[in-house]
């Protein structure tokens, strides 16, 4: 059942790049981005289950506070940009 989570969040990851390479604009990048990043961190939560393993869950908790964070400003820099 972990390697099913794996490759499914294999293929989102991919799917998450393949988006940011060809997004119209910086928005469509930044979500993908943003997207490939809560990926990333599924991967290491089923990593951490998979292990048994609780130490990674505060590397999680802080990648996902600085995703959150990089998200909220280049947000703002493209609201102030104008598109």
């Amino acid at each position: 059942m972990i390697a099913v989570a794996y490759v499914l969040l294999a293929i989102a990851a991919a799917l998450f790049i393949v988006r940011m390479l060809i997004g119209p604009n910086v928005a469509d990048r930044v979500v993908a981005l943003d997207g490939l990043i809560a990926t990333i961190l599924a991967g290491v939560m089923v990593n951490a289950a998979s292990t048994d393993s609780a130490i990674s869950l505060d590397t999680v908790l802080v990648v996902a506070l600085l995703g959150f964070i990089g998200t909220g400003v280049l947000a703002r820099y493209i609201e102030q940009r104008g598109g």
